[in-house]
């Protein structure tokens, strides 16, 4: 009698539970229609899809072994968040990239730069990265190069003239300069480079974070338009993360921090709602095939990714392999950096390169224009 007791009562656990995540992940699928500038919770349901997913298809296995007509429950649902599912994980074989590029390609290269920080702690490695990061990129030989958080003084002498650190290669570029310092001789945002001359550039800037900007690019006959952008961030500082450690106990400071990360959170769902609606309303007035990419800081469970995707390509997904992470810190979830080609645009091939020169992966991406 007790064994049973026992046996129904953990059935019972198992069942209520295997419910509660299916709600959850069902209201987190509809985070494509529910803006987080309004409703800010679906921002943490988005960031917990992954886990969902794997418990859900957990669940599949168990209930097919314990009790199999239970099983349906959980393979319904994953049935209908297949939208979830193949936005965050890619279904492809993962072939070497060719650093070789067909002269109809356009090799692009997106990256979160980090502002040339680097990730070690020792000063004389620090000192080193901006020229570092500007190798990397160039050593892969990238057509146009979209960088978020770039920084750079306006004076050629000094250690932080990152521009002149491209500009040979690169005489083209568009920089938003949306944060200055030094009355104008230090700045900071969001960079395009380009080998091939502009016709046009434009910047949309948001109430805050660094703006959305753009290039309209001349390559034979052909034009197009590039857009970078970076959105609102969680702006975690390094006291952030060690309460995020603090969470971890139950204490007092543990709840205190918990409130304080919480709050960080939300405001920054809540702006990122109302600058993927900005982003998304300017790409589809593009004269031109386009291209968005950039630092988008959501998941792509997330109506941000959802909002500004929409029917454009993701690279990721057309050419990767598996979930794709491209931020290293928190998480082994959290792919936030994206390129998004519009249908006038083939993708031939993708890679990411980690150097460890960021918390940032760079992406790159050869894309061919359809004639």
């Amino acid at each position: 009698m007790a064994k049973n007791s026992v046996r129904k009562t953990s059935k019972t656990i198992f069942i209520v539970i295997n419910i509660m995540i299916v709600v959850l992940f069902l209201l987190a699928c509809l985070s494509p229609w529910l803006n987080p500038s309004k409703y800010w919770w679906i921002g943490f349901l988005g960031l917990l899809v992954p886990y969902f997913i794997f418990i859900i298809l957990f669940s599949v296995v168990f209930w097919l072994i314990a009790k199999p007509k239970l099983a349906l429950i959980s393979a319904i649902t994953l049935l209908i968040g297949w939208q979830q599912i193949f936005a965050f994980i890619a279904f492809n074989t993962k072939g070497e990239f060719e650093k070789t590029k067909d002269k109809n390609s356009i090799r692009i290269i997106d990256w979160n730069v980090e502002s040339f920080n680097g990730l070690s702690k020792n000063r004389a490695i620090k000192k080193h990265t901006r020229e570092d990061v500007a190798s990397t990129i160039i050593d892969i030989e990238p057509d146009i190069i979209c960088l978020q958080e770039f920084n750079s003084a306006n004076n050629s002498n000094t250690q932080t003239d990152n521009i002149s650190l491209f500009e040979q290669e690169y005489p083209y570029h568009y920089f938003s300069k949306d944060y200055k310092r030094n009355k104008g001789a230090y700045n900071s945002g969001c960079i395009i480079f380009s080998k091939y001359r502009f016709i046009d550039s434009g910047r949309i800037k948001y109430r805050v974070a660094e703006s959305l900007i753009y290039v309209d690019i001349v390559k034979d006959a052909d034009t197009f338009r590039i857009y970078t952008t970076h959105l609102q961030s969680f702006k975690f500082k390094k006291e952030d993360y060690d309460e995020i450690e603090k969470i971890k106990e139950t204490d007092e400071e543990a709840l205190a921090a918990s409130k304080n990360i919480f709050f960080k959170m939300k405001l920054a769902f809540k702006r990122r709602g109302v600058q993927a609606k900005t982003v998304a309303e300017t790409i589809t007035k593009s004269p031109y095939p386009s291209v968005i990419c950039g630092d988008f800081n959501d998941v792509p469970n997330s109506y941000t990714y959802f909002h500004i995707k929409e029917n454009r390509q993701d690279v990721f997904l057309k050419k990767g392999l598996g979930i794709g992470r491209s931020f290293i810190a928190l998480a082994p979830t959290l792919r936030i950096d994206y390129i998004l080609p519009d249908n006038n645009f083939e993708v031939h091939q993708f890679d990411m390169i980690d150097e460890g020169l960021s918390d940032h992966i760079m992406l790159v991406t050869d894309l061919r224009l359809k004639k």
